[in-house]
């Protein structure tokens, strides 16, 4: 009986993903995902412009609904934990950000603006979520990214970043707050690949 309560106090405590009785009264409490990694400004740029699509995502992560994990192999989606932007349009936004404030390249813009570019950077979120398998858990991201030279058409690099950090509190703030430093984490590890890119542009892949 006590292992029973417990596991229904967890239950509710995860963000309310499961329905027992009523919850009109609980808020829905909207997150904006930030960036708490380091920016550090490089000392010395690439000599290209480097033009960023936007950042696409598997099917399952293209909501605002916050993503958990209770068992292996499987996802849910917070009832009350909202982010404000879907996490792959807020990671293309602050990734963006993040090289621009870092002067990683002569210049850092959005592809499909008025800049011209010489390196066009393609990144695909492919996992964001809450592992709540063992409580309190940790929070998993990992993002694929391919550097393409936009003269020869040629692939320049290709890279996975897994970032996993745990989670303090067993609820959707205490997941928030490691997203957003798995975020920071993640950014970190993507400024520093593509500053040690070859100017020459020799393919890499791992």
């Amino acid at each position: 009986m006590k292992t029973l309560l417990l596991a229904c106090l967890l239950s509710l405590t995860l963000g309310g993903c499961f329905s027992l009785g009523t919850h009109k009264d609980v808020p829905i409490v909207t997150y904006q995902l930030r960036d708490d990694g380091t920016v550090t400004p490089s000392t010395q740029s690439n000599p290209r412009s480097l033009l960023l699509l936007p950042t696409t995502s598997d099917a399952f992560y293209d909501t605002t609904s916050m993503a958990f994990s209770r068992a292996p192999d499987t996802r849910g989606l917070y009832q009350f934990a909202l982010w404000t932007e879907r996490p792959a349009r807020r990671l293309s936004s602050l990734l963006l950000a993040r090289l621009d404030a870092e002067h990683a390249f002569v210049s850092v813009a959005q592809a499909g603006s008025s800049v011209k570019g010489d390196w066009l950077l393609d990144t695909r979120l492919l996992a964001f979520y809450h592992d709540a398998v063992t409580p309190p858990g940790s929070v998993r991201v990992a993002l694929r990214a391919e550097v393409v030279d936009l003269r020869s058409r040629s692939l320049i690099a290709r890279k996975r970043f897994d970032v996993s950090v745990p989670v303090a509190s067993y609820d959707a703030a205490g997941a928030a707050q490691a997203f957003n430093r798995a975020t920071g984490t993640m950014l970190d590890q993507v400024s520093r690949w593509l500053q040690a890119l070859p100017v020459a542009g020799v393919a890499q892949q791992n």
